[in-house]
Formats: structure tokens, sequence, C-alpha cells
């Protein structure tokens, strides 16, 4: 594995860091009070990221995106990463890679729409009464004639509200297997407007303001067979082929927040002075800031060891989750201890801290909670014995 950065590499990190500290920066204490993300802000910064080369880059090149591979895609989030949620994610959307699995009508419908930034995506998995457990989900579609009839509710679906589509996976039958009957699941492509198809605003919550969850309702939405997002019965095939990646993500996405709550402690240990000299001089937050470096270090090291793996297919799922816990549980260190060092400065909003704390709680909860990834990581460890 080499350290080291191509040319091309710096160059995507140095355009999106431009991007995101001029075009991104200046709208986040607006984002941040208001806890809106005006629609005609969302359209001029939108357009601005397609003419920098910068919407939809996680996109393969044959369909109109930038055909980065993994790692560099990774090093791309990271410097999107730094700023407000919705201003990154809605503005310089990144569409869900799994409509690389639509037909080509499909594709001309969704895909490349989304990538000419005219459409956005959202997906719906999470229920109520499921979370993690996707296979207890209660939200079914059953086959009448050439359709299939949706019911049920979804919930904490992200940027539901700006999406002109959900991508939603609902039981459409049932299977035994020696652990008792389980669930199959089908992928289904929904156009807001259609009958039946209602999203309703979410819960309030503390983190990633402007970028919204909201609740989806399906009361006998009928969807012809062609909405269907791969096969009948596959849809957790669809989302393992294509979906995979997404816990890298949001450990890149950490790294480029607590590389910048790390920034500025180190600046300000630099400048603060009490009783007579730089605050950085005394070891209890010297320390801290060692800690906080070595720490992002090691949660840099293992993202970029797992994208690398990624590419050269030897990824395990055991790599990924271990990047996902280790970067967000350090993000979370990171802001902490950067608000600590800051005092009760730390927590005014003239600096972006307490929201990059606030922000940091739910990314240990959302792509697979800090439980989920140990757990995957220990049966990794206790498979090869029979455990």
């Amino acid at each position: 594995m080499h350290f080291g950065l191509s040319e091309e590499q710096q160059m995507i990190i140095d355009t999106t860091r431009a991007f995101v500290e001029n075009e991104l920066f200046p709208h986040e204490a607006e984002v941040e009070r208001t806890g809106v993300l005006r629609r005609e802000l969302l359209k001029e910064i939108s357009q601005k990221a397609v003419a920098a080369g910068l919407y939809a880059a996680n996109m393969p090149e044959d369909v109109g995106g930038a055909g980065l591979d993994t790692l560099t895609w990774l090093l791309y989030e990271k410097e999107l990463g730094k700023t407000n949620y919705a201003l990154h994610w809605n503005c310089v959307a990144r569409p869900s890679n799994i409509l690389l699995a639509c037909t080509p009508e499909q594709r001309e419908k969704y895909l490349f729409p989304c990538i000419r930034a005219e459409k956005h995506d959202c997906q719906a998995m999470t229920e109520p009464g499921s979370g993690s457990d996707l296979r207890s989900m209660k939200a079914f579609a059953r086959a009448d004639g050439g359709d299939f009839v949706l019911n049920g509710t979804k919930h904490f679906i992200s940027h539901a509200d700006v999406a002109d589509f959900a991508i939603v996976w609902v039981a459409t039958g049932e299977e035994d297997t020696p652990r008792g009957p389980k669930k199959l699941i089908t992928a289904f492509l929904v156009d807001k407007g259609t009958p039946g198809f209602t999203v309703r605003e979410g819960y309030r919550n503390v983190s990633h303001r402007g970028y919204n969850n909201m609740i989806l309702e399906f009361d006998d939405c009928r969807l012809p067979a062609s909405q269907i997002l791969g096969e009948v019965h596959k849809g957790f095939e669809v989302a393992g082929k294509w979906l995979g990646a997404t816990r890298l993500q949001v450990a890149s996405t950490c790294l480029g927040r607590a590389e910048r709550a790390l920034g500025h402690a180190i600046s300000y240990a630099a400048e603060r002075k009490q009783f007579g000299q730089q605050i950085g001089k005394f070891q209890g937050v010297s320390f801290k800031l060692a800690d906080m470096a070595m720490e992002l270090k090691a949660a840099e090291l293992l993202t970029r060891e797992a994208a690398w793996k990624y590419d050269q297919g030897s990824v395990t799922e055991a790599d990924m989750s271990m990047a996902k816990l280790k970067a967000t549980e350090v993000l979370a260190m990171i802001a902490d201890e950067a608000i600590q060092i800051h005092g009760g400065m730390g927590l005014m909003d003239e600096l972006p801290l307490e929201r990059i704390w606030r922000d940091a709680r739910v990314e240990r909860i959302w792509e697979g909670t800090s439980e989920i990834q140990r757990h995957i990581i220990s049966r990794e460890l206790l498979r090869p014995l029979g455990a």
C-alpha cells in the first residue's frame, strides 16, 4: 500500500477544499440558525458544483460521474464532510450508486437526472419497529395483477423532503429457513406524487440542522412492476452489491469534521494565554492535542486501508466496520476535547465546534450502530474457529 497521494488526488482534494471554503462555509451560519436550506440556495450551489465537476463525483465516468476510485472518492468525501451536512449532501449530491442497478429505461428516468442535478433520490429502509433488524420490517407489497400495492411506514428517512423519488425496501414474501421464516425484500422506485405515497415531517433532532429526516407513508400505493429496482425478492442482493462502501463514506466525512475541530483546537491553544503563557504549553492541553492527533491519524489510516483494499477486491466487512467505528468514535472524542480546550467559547455558535459536537452523535447510530460494527468485527474473528 502506497501512502503518498498522486497529483490527481491532491488536485481533487484542493479543488474540493476550495469549493467547501468558498461556497459552503459562508452559508453555514444561516442554515444552522434557521434550520432551513433554502431551495434557491440549494439550486445555486448545485449548479456551481456541477460546473466545478464535483457533483455526483461518486458515480462512474460512463454514466456522467467523475469515475473516482474508492480511495480518491473518500479523500473528496473528507473535504466535503468539514461543513454543514445539508450544504454538502444536498448541494453537492452524491446520488446513491444503487441506481446503477436501474434498467436502461429507469436510468433515463432516475439515474441520469440525478447525475445532472435535476433530481434527488433518498433511501427508505428504516421503520419505527425495525431499526437495524431490517428483516423485521412490516412494510409490505402484495402482487396484484401486473402491479404491486405498497402499505406501511418508513421513518428517519434522510433528505426525503428534498428528494424527487424514494428507493423503498419492503417485504414481498417469505421463505422458510433453518432459523425459521425469513422475509423476502424487494426494492421499488417510488415517485413523489404517486397516489398513496405521503411524505410527512419527521422528528426534531440535535444533529445536522437543515438536513431533515422524514416519515414516509404508503397507503395502497400502486406501482407497476417496472418500478422494481433489480428483481422481485432480491432487494438485499441489490443493496449488498451497490451499498457496501457507505460505511467508509460515513468514516470519511467524520474525519473531515474531526480535522476541522482539531485545527481550531491547535490554533486556540497557540494563541490563548493564561498565567503568562500560551495554554498549549500546559500539559493538560498539550497532551490532549497529542492524543487527538494520534487518534485522528489512526482512524484515517484504517479508512484509507479499507478504501485501498476495496479497490483491490480484498476488503472485508470487518475492515469497513473498523473504519466506521473508529472514525465515528474519534470524531466524538475530538469534538468534545476541542470544546474543553476552548472552554465556554467552544459552546458558542461563533465557532463550528458546538455544531460538530452535536452532529457527531448521530454518526455512531446511522449506517449501523457502534454495537453492530463491533458485532461484525467479532463475528469475523470468531467464525474461522467455528464460534
